[in-house]
């Protein structure tokens, strides 16, 4: 069950809180007898609770007396200082988290074999936004059927704003499809990439006949497979992560011929 302690206050504060709407205005004396707050806390508490503006009092009467501000107007006071608790508590992890990206570097690749694979819808999204966050100079993107970078939800959404993410940051992003493909793409997905992605002069699509398979090449040194589902059309069944620099040139070439000789689209 919810509680006013959810939002922050102690539980000497709730029950101060819950026994003023109770009572009234009041003083602090009847105000412990009532809450069952002992008197050598409850000046404290009620300073507390007039501090976050949750209770007012009338400094003109002696003894002096309390009164509760109104539920709806101390839930917003209250709702609105998590908010800030929480965006500064944001701010301060950004910072750490600017802090170490320097520590925290990887070592450089030594030249060995590395692969991982994912099965399932959001494993393998989570990999292949995962590897396309990594990249540093150029992503290549070849696909010759529909995947979950064009869906139209949620996996495509963090696709796209993955892809728009590195071009913010400087990487080259290119896209190979076959010409028929295009047609076929729903008027969103072709909305959403021309917004998002067509205004950065890194992003380049092209269209070939001789399209097979979907992959991505990322920096030259690592391939990205996506392998379709055997029973489900357009969907993604796994992805198999490749860190292999020799493989990777051996593709990227392959690539390079094809691109050379493919015809250039804005979708």
């Amino acid at each position: 069950m919810a509680s006013l302690r959810d939002l922050g206050l102690s539980e000497y504060e709730t029950r101060t809180y819950r026994s003023l709407l109770e009572t009234g205005p009041t003083t602090a004396k009847e105000l412990s007898r009532r809450s069952d707050v002992p008197m050598g806390r409850i000046y404290d508490v009620l300073k507390s609770l007039e501090t976050h503006s949750l209770v007012r009092s009338q400094t003109a009467s002696r003894p002096k007396k309390y009164v509760a501000v109104e539920p709806e107007t101390a839930l917003d006071r209250l709702l609105e200082d998590k908010k800030r608790e929480l965006e500064q508590q944001a701010a301060q992890y950004e910072e750490i988290v600017d802090s170490l990206a320097d520590d925290l570097e990887a070592a450089e690749p030594l030249g060995e074999t590395f692969w991982t694979a994912a099965i399932g819808a959001e494993e393998t999204a989570d990999l292949l936004i995962e590897r396309l966050t990594a990249a540093e100079d150029r992503i290549v993107i070849v696909t010759s059927q529909f995947s979950q970078q064009f869906d139209i939800d949620e996996i495509g959404d963090r696709s796209v704003a993955t892809l728009k993410d590195a071009l913010d940051r400087g990487v080259d992003i290119s896209l190979l499809m076959p010409p028929e493909m295009v047609g076929s793409l729903p008027d969103d997905v072709g909305e959403r990439y021309r917004e998002l992605l067509q205004p950065h002069d890194g992003f380049e699509v092209r269209t070939s006949e001789n399209v097979v398979g979907t992959f991505e090449v990322i920096d030259d040194t690592e391939v990205c497979i996506e392998v379709p589902h055997p029973l489900r059309e357009n969907e993604t069944f796994a992805v198999i992560d490749f860190k292999d620099p020799e493989f990777a040139a051996t593709v990227t070439a392959e690539f390079q011929a094809r691109w050379a000789d493919a015809h250039s689209l804005e979708l």
